[in-house]
């Protein structure tokens, strides 16, 4: 069951108005065990050491971004479950969260409306979009939603494959393997659904 006033949070924003506005929201919903930090690393030493079953981070703060302590916390085996506060509805920015099996993803625009519903629905282990994220994925085409399957390294090499570069010049500008790039195109391949045939990324360009 999910009871507010037994949910343990760490959250994080370098803003401190925003910090406070966040606070004061969920102190509104009756959130009571709040852990406020003010940037990444202190987010990150808050979450190791009180175990918190969610985290709400700001994507972008100094030291560690919300996605670094999410990584951190991927590299640990930490358990909480950590909701992404953003203002970028870029797949970029969705697909490198999803890539950390991030629980949620939440507009600063919306949060004064949507943070209890997020976190009501991370805690029962179901992923959470911002109603606005959820609107342009609907409104964006095919293309972009296949794009959201990419991981960050699948999208960084397809960026450069439309400039165009060849696997070997990819290769030395990453410092991976060719064989490396060329695995990547495969997944790319494989997760656009292009049909397989020479030159196909170049040409799905």
């Amino acid at each position: 069951m999910f009871d507010p006033t037994q949910l343990s949070l760490v959250i994080a924003d370098d803003h401190p108005l925003l910090l406070q506005g966040l606070y004061d929201t969920l102190k509104h919903y009756k959130f009571k065990k709040i852990t406020a930090a003010s940037n990444g690393t202190s987010a990150l030493e808050a979450i190791i050491q009180n175990k918190p079953e969610i985290a709400i981070l700001d994507i972008e703060m100094p030291y560690l971004s919300g996605l670094s302590v999410a990584e951190e916390c991927k590299k640990r085996n930490l358990n909480t479950r950590i909701v992404i506060l953003s203002y970028h509805k870029e797949y970029e920015f969705i697909s490198r969260a999803k890539a950390l099996n991030i629980s949620g993803y939440l507009l600063k625009e919306d949060t004064t409306t949507e943070i209890y519903n997020c976190l009501e629905k991370v805690y029962n282990d179901q992923f959470y979009y911002s109603p606005s994220v959820k609107e342009e994925l609907s409104g964006s085409n095919a293309i972009t939603n296949k794009l959201l399957n990419l991981s960050p390294s699948e999208l960084k090499i397809l960026k450069l494959i439309a400039e165009p570069m060849d696997s070997h010049s990819i290769g030395e500008m990453l410092h991976i393997s060719e064989r490396t790039v060329e695995k990547h195109r495969s997944n790319i391949i494989n997760k656009l659904k292009i049909p397989k045939q020479a030159n196909s990324l170049s040409m799905w360009q």
